[in-house]
């Protein structure tokens, strides 16, 4: 007896910690800590450069209803503004399947199929995001089925039982639990017309940190390298300058609706070369780190043991990569107050704020400056993913202020860091600022020291596996080894799940393998950033959005913003070509002038 009192007391007691937990989780209602969780993990899917099929829930509200987080009552029509590609509302997908379909029953099962289930169709099958699968057949090629109203008539029991053993070989299912699932709900349009559209969660507090956590990164630590080469005047201009055009870019993408299919390519190709300029630079970040703190271990062994330390991770399920990028903005501010606190602890240069280093004004060697450009605009980098962040707003209408919110908190950390590392280490400034910190640990407190070299592991540890999360995925969508695609056409349907399996685990190790070798034959940090800023965040952050803006909108756009335009997209591309150029050029074979 006393031994079943016991066992329903320690019941009781984990109930009421589980219900203590939840309360915990969910308090804050649209910014509790498990909508955050669920933003980020949505947000660790932005960065993928070929859509994926994500699936569908409905919103159990339909018509009015009261948002805590937008302080009104009711549905606007900018809370199902999805301005960014023609994949973005089930609206376009849905009336593509409507022209050849009878009125009557046919329609009442639409209806119910996108309101009904967590996702599911007819027989409970995901059939995924319509518009995800459109982007991929168009991209790609595959044999899939794209219209609502194909979709609608696959109710045998057959078919259903075939979708499911094929959905099971090919690992569908788990990878779909990596992702959260997109909401959808009906909306009558003005001419009465009910159209299923694609409702966004983030609320504006998650949006700003979903941003944060693309825009900061590894570029903010070659900033006072690049203001060594521009000087003081030019560097901080230069820098104001970046992050004021870059915010006016980001603000064009919600203007427009549609890049179009070549104009997408076009972005693709360029993301993916940022991606795997991003994974290569922080491999080099890792070894170079690690190297001065062990410098008996060479720097090329250290960027070998990198393969075996990043293969495991990059097995890791995208929502615990997700969880990491967390610890990755975590690292980058540990980074900066370290610095912050080392030099104000140590009381003599070099490394130090209360005795700085002799600084410039003017750049002391011109021929030098082209290559700030590229340093000083890598941190900027992240345009490919605000579409999307923009997309899972709950009130696209806060856009402007959220990107505000961001620039303003980047651009404080990134100019502090850049004029922390020119006041502490003048023009001895290296092009990673920690490996300056660290060649002079034992001058500070040993703890920091050890703070600093696990925050300087950290990033590159959570923000490789995610960042070539991406490039992975494309490759197994044009090899067909990713299932989401449904290629019937390509050789690997039928494939066994042991032979699926063993070929996407040797394309997540020769990913790795081929990261580390480019870091091996260009190992200079600053070559790598500077090629980073000057061609890659140039062109996807400045230089395309501005003539799509032009492109596209050109019959709303006043002359004044049209006149802006086209001179801020010459001068960004002659900035851009120079800075290329410059960015492959060895620094000891330039002029001294």
């Amino acid at each position: 007896m006393s031994l079943m009192l016991i066992a329903r007391h320690s019941q009781g007691a984990r109930g009421s910690l589980s219900n203590t937990v939840d309360a915990i989780r969910n308090a804050g209602g649209p910014n509790s800590i498990d909508n955050f969780a669920r933003s980020w993990t949505r947000a660790a899917t932005f960065f993928e450069v070929t859509p994926s099929q994500t699936f569908f829930v409905p919103n159990e509200v339909v018509g009015s209803h009261r948002d805590p987080e937008a302080g009104h009552t009711g549905l606007g029509h900018d809370r199902y503004a999805s301005p960014f590609d023609d994949t973005d509302s089930i609206d376009h997908h849905y009336d593509s399947g409507v022209d050849d379909i009878d009125d009557g029953d046919n329609i009442d099962e639409r209806s119910h199929m996108v309101s009904h289930g967590p996702g599911l169709g007819p027989g409970g099958i995901n059939y995924g995001s319509l518009g995800s699968i459109r982007s991929i057949r168009e991209s790609i090629g595959g044999t899939v089925i794209s219209r609502l109203g194909d979709v609608s008539r696959l109710n045998d029991g057959s078919m259903r039982d075939a979708a499911s053993m094929f959905r099971q070989q090919q690992g569908l299912t788990e990878e779909m639990k990596e992702r959260e699932p997109l909401l959808v709900q009906r909306v009558e349009r003005e001419d009465g017309k009910v159209v299923a559209v694609i409702v966004g969660q983030s609320t504006m507090p998650q949006t700003v940190f979903n941003s944060v956590n693309v825009l900061i990164g590894i570029g903010l630590l070659s900033l006072p390298l690049g203001l060594k080469y521009s000087g003081w005047f030019i560097g901080v201009i230069f820098l104001t300058w970046s992050a004021w055009i870059t915010n006016y870019t980001a603000k064009l993408l919600s203007k427009y609706s549609a890049f179009g299919h070549r104009a997408r390519i076009w972005i693709s190709v360029l993301f993916s070369m940022e991606l795997l300029t991003a994974c290569v630079a922080l491999i080099i970040l890792f070894s170079d780190s690690l190297h001065d703190l062990i410098p008996s271990v060479s720097v090329t062994e250290w960027k070998l043991a990198a393969v075996v330390i990043l293969t495991p991770l990059s097995f890791l399920p995208l929502r615990v990569l997700s969880f990491s990028s967390v610890l990755g903005i975590m690292a980058c501010f540990g980074i900066v107050s370290i610095i912050f606190i080392d030099g104000l602890y140590k009381p003599e240069r070099p490394g130090s704020l209360r005795q700085p280093m002799p600084t410039h004004i003017w750049p002391q060697s011109w021929a030098a400056l082209p290559m700030s450009f590229g340093l000083l605009m890598s941190p900027w980098g992240g345009h490919s993913v605000f579409p999307n962040i923009y997309k899972d707003m709950r009130h696209p209408h806060k856009y402007r202020k959220a990107v505000d919110i961001t620039y303003a908190f980047t651009f404080g950390l990134d100019m502090s860091l850049a004029l922390l590392g020119v006041l502490m280490f003048g023009d001895s400034v290296r092009d990673e600022i920690t490996s300056n910190v660290l060649s002079l640990a034992s001058e500070y407190p040993a703890a920091l020291s050890i703070m600093m070299v696990t925050c300087i592991a950290i990033v590159p540890l959570t923000k490789t596996p995610l960042n070539a999360r991406p490039i992975i995925t494309t490759i197994e969508v044009m090899t067909g080894l990713d299932s989401r695609t449904l290629p019937t056409d390509e050789p690997s349907v039928g494939m066994s799940g042991s032979i699926h399996g063993l070929l996407k685990i040797c394309l997540r190790i020769l990913c790795n393998v081929v990261f580390v070798g480019i870091a091996i034959l260009f190992p200079a940090f600053e070559n790598v950033m500077g090629l980073m800023g000057s061609f890659l965040t140039f062109s996807i952050c400045v230089i395309l959005p501005i003539v799509f803006y032009l492109k596209i909108c050109a019959e709303d756009i006043k002359p004044g913003e049209k006149t802006l335009c086209w001179v801020l997209l010459g001068i960004s591309t002659f900035l851009a070509a120079l800075g290329t150029v410059w960015s492959f050029l060895p620094l000891g074979s330039l002029p001294d002038w």
